[in-house]
């Protein structure tokens, strides 16, 4: 078994309030229950010896003559991960799933359902279950509650496996005190063996005993949810399997009770192995989690949005910050805004990458962006919530209005100061933008006097003080020179013209300054110093940002060079972390939501320019 695989080599599986991440060799080596953002139960990623993993795989021959392959894959459409294990001598595959909770109430009980099957020869397989509670910091017991069943304790969370009868349950000690299990077992060519590994809250009541045709029946209904999910897509674009994927995705990284999607399954894989820039992103950012609303609408997926939509509406209706924001930048999926950050000492990290954060601390910042991509969220779908979300949402835009023009943080979170971020800026006109249509269209009482003097005023701070002459381009803040890809989005917003002189140069630039074969970095922190540490990858959403404003702009032919060449940095079943290494690498937590809703945005709208170009009639010449 690798001690620290590659970060991509990993399919996800999840019931829509918690999410588990399996590798390639069959290993559970992430899930934290009984939400995303609970403490873990197996977290090897973060330390192979403290973290706690439970592996089920064959036992394939070694050697380097190829004698035995593995291969992992989704079951079309779903989110059912099979991995495959093939040799001379057999065979096998182990299917993971876990049953889709949506529309249930939060739950503290999550079931990972393994399938180990043979369908040619015989094969030998072992299992290893070693959970390591609380991120490996707090203790455990084991006791046998049957021949092949049996329950670890850690404070405030009980582990129930239960094995069905080819598989015969071994303790790795005599005591109780810490133990793990494990099994050999050989399947032939028909049989099936089963693991089910089910969280609860101490003392919960154990799992009903295992039924093989139960398990075939759970398995059906979560293959037939996804089915029956995907058919409310509405995109039927050149790259329908990769985007069906990227919204699977999405719809997995979702907190069903609540509609808050998360940015990413992890917490503290690095930006660069070594690095200390390792960040706990099990939450619900405003931003992450208003585009990925904006995307799902866009694919027909109305209910997810109309959820968050309302968790969003209860965020701006309550008493906003300490410091008087109306919002706070990220949440935990209930809304809690405690996101106390804390360093794990104890592990090792990543690959040695520490320290291991968990926790956000980035939660405390001001980042002005976050009022423009929700207000941009809610209008475009013309959701007001009523009388009472009206109310919240006009002072939001009363607030703002004298509010936006300060430093903040920006939207990368840097640590090394406050700054008059271009970015902050145009997504305070986008807020001001999109409240004085609102109003307009749903004739609700307004300041929307005030609010035009303001969005004018943004504007034209950001044409004077966000403009570089000597660049001929748009930069990240009003005290340097040096570019910023999340301006990429000034053509979507509506803030220019795709065409625009202005915006065409800006391009330019960051072509020069920020791409690197299609790959796009966030900026350069050695002109730009942002407080960490060390360097990055390049940023896999800034570099889709980039293919749809290539297409935007009408330049196809490089657009759709640089989109096909990103989607080969995707992993082997279609998920992508959220950065790219020097050699092609994954980099950063995995997987990761503003990836994925990029993906879809940039394969729209490259398919909507696409569609427009090859409708036009052939350019003819005239005769002599």
């Amino acid at each position: 078994m690798n001690r620290y695989p590659p970060i991509a080599d990993h399919g996800m599986v999840g019931d829509l309030q918690t999410a588990a991440l399996v590798s390639s060799e069959g290993s559970v080596d992430w899930w934290c229950t009984p939400r995303f953002d609970s403490p873990s139960v197996f977290a090897s990623l973060l330390d192979s010896e403290r973290g706690g993993y439970c592996r089920l795989a064959a036992d394939l021959p070694g050697g380097d003559d190829g004698a035995g392959t593995v291969r992992q894959l989704y079951l079309s459409d779903t989110a059912v991960l099979v991995t495959r294990f093939m040799a001379p001598g057999g065979v096998g595959e182990v299917a993971d799933f876990m049953t889709p909770l949506q529309g249930a109430a939060p739950t503290d009980r999550h079931r990972l359902i393994r399938l180990a099957r043979v369908v040619r020869g015989a094969l030998p397989f072992t299992l290893v279950c070693r959970p390591r509670f609380d991120y490996g910091r707090a203790p455990h017991t084991l006791a046998r509650t049957g021949d092949r069943s049996a329950v670890f304790r850690g404070p405030g969370t009980d582990l129930h496996l239960q094995a069905s009868e080819q598989i015969a349950l071994q303790n790795d000690r005599d005591d109780e005190s810490g133990g793990d299990i494990t099994a050999r077992f050989t399947l032939r060519a028909g049989e099936i063996a089963a693991v089910v590994l089910t969280c609860v809250s101490s003392g919960g009541p154990a799992p009903t005993p295992l039924s093989s045709s139960a398990i075939r029946d759970e398995l059906e209904a979560c293959r037939a949810f996804w089915l029956g999910w995907l058919r409310s897509c509405t995109y039927r674009g050149r790259w329908r399997d990769i985007v069906n994927r990227s919204a699977i995705t999405l719809k997995l990284l979702t907190y069903d009770p609540t509609g808050a999607s998360i940015a990413a399954a992890t917490a503290g894989l690095p930006e660069q192995i070594g690095g200390e820039r390792n960040w706990d992103y099990q939450y619900t950012w405003i931003r992450d989690a208003s585009l990925s609303a904006r995307i799902l609408v866009d694919l027909g997926f109305v209910r997810e949005a109309r959820v968050f939509r309302g968790w969003l509406r209860e965020r701006i209706g309550t008493a906003g910050t300490a410091s008087g924001e109306p919002l706070q930048i990220m949440y935990r999926v209930d809304g809690d805004p405690r996101l106390i950050e804390e360093t794990l000492g104890h592990l090792e990290g990543y690959r040695g990458s520490a320290p291991v954060r968990i926790g956000n601390a980035a939660a405390d910042q001001i980042q002005l962006d976050i009022y423009g991509e929700a207000a941009d969220t809610l209008a475009r779908a013309g959701d007001i919530g009523g009388l009472r979300g009206w109310r919240a949402f006009s002072s939001m835009l009363d607030w703002l209005a004298d509010a936006w023009d300060r430093p903040d943080e920006g939207i990368w979170e840097t640590r090394g100061g406050r700054q008059d971020f271009t970015y902050s800026r145009l997504m305070a006109w986008v807020a001001f933008d999109r409240g004085i249509r609102l109003a307009a269209e749903y004739s609700r009482p307004a300041d929307t006097a005030r609010w035009t003097r303001a969005r004018d005023a943004v504007f034209q701070q950001i044409v004077q003080r966000g403009w570089s002459a000597k660049r001929e381009a748009f930069v990240q803040h009003y005290n340097t020179d040096v570019l910023d890809a999340s301006l990429l989005l000034m053509p979507r917003v509506g803030f220019l013209s795709p065409c625009d002189p202005a915006w065409l140069t800006t391009l330019d630039a960051m072509d020069q300054e920020l791409v690197s074969d299609s790959l796009v970095y966030r900026y350069n922190p050695e002109a730009s110093p942002d407080g960490l540490r060390g360097s990055e990858g390049t940023f896999n959403l800034c570099s889709f940002l980039y293919v749809e404003a290539l297409a935007r702009t009408g330049r196809l032919t490089q657009a759709r060079y640089a989109f096909d060449k990103m989607l080969t940095y995707a992993n082997h079943v279609g998920l992508f972390a959220e950065e790219i290494g020097p050699s092609g690498e994954q980099l950063g937590n995995f997987p990761q939501a503003f990836t994925h809703l990029a993906l879809v945005a940039a394969a729209m709208a490259l398919d909507k320019q696409l569609d427009q170009a090859e409708s036009r009639p052939p350019m003819t010449t005239a005769p002599m």
